[in-house]
């Protein structure tokens, strides 16, 4: 033992190893003491207030998924779109934060997406009947190549109300393929009007039916 020895008898190192043990046993007192007077639920309390509108129609949402979009997952905690930018019909840049204010369904496909083709119809629908100051449907194509095929897509799939929207690099995908928000196409999101992802669907949805109009129209508060 050396506990007990004049300094001058000790180990060389016995001090400088007792102060480190000591300042060692001080960062652990002073980390439990952070941990207990930190705020509880601090991460949700953050998204909540970045997403008040959204947080606050999850509960008032989860009762209409059912029938056609059954398949819809609400997000536990709505957190901010990343930022993301596409072109307009005039082949402008145009961000998706420019439509904070709107309750957006924010889709992507593309020319080659078999579902796409069936699920276009019902959203340019949508946008007819829903469409408003308040509520858009945002429809962007993907296609990389080929790109003179995205118009006469929408020309054979009767589409009149939807504005053409485009990302010929696909990077809007792979932004919402980090996010868990994108893993195929078509891929959909309901946004709130604070511009947070509300929920989120893997595949196409008859986005017309009776229990998506309920749905959207509620989203918009």
């Amino acid at each position: 033992m050396t506990a007990g020895l004049p300094e001058k008898d000790r180990p060389p190192g016995f001090l400088r190893a007792r102060w480190l043990a000591a300042g060692a046993l001080a960062l652990v007192v002073l980390g439990l003491v952070l941990y207990g007077t930190r705020p509880q639920g601090g991460k949700d309390q953050v998204l909540a207030s970045l997403c008040p509108v959204s947080t606050g129609l999850t509960g008032k949402l989860q009762p209409l998924i059912h029938g056609e979009i059954a398949a819809l997952m609400l997000a536990p905690e709505p957190k901010p779109m990343p930022a993301l930018t596409f072109d307009g019909p005039d082949g402008k840049e145009i961000s998706l934060a420019g439509f904070k204010g709107h309750t957006v369904l924010f889709n992507l496909w593309a020319t080659w997406c078999v579902p796409c083709r069936q699920e276009m119809p019902a959203l340019d629908r949508v946008q007819g009947a829903l469409g408003s100051p308040k509520f858009s449907v945002v429809a962007v194509n993907i296609d990389t190549t080929r790109l003179d095929r995205t118009k006469a897509f929408l020309d054979e799939t009767g589409i009149k109300n939807l504005t053409y929207y485009s990302d010929h690099t696909a990077g809007v995908f792979q932004a919402l393929k980090q996010e868990g928000l994108a893993f195929g196409l078509p891929a959909t999101i309901l946004i709130g009007k604070d511009g947070c992802a509300i929920g989120n669907m893997a595949g196409p949805a008859q986005w017309d039916s009776e229990e998506a109009s309920a749905l959207l129209k509620a989203a918009q508060g």
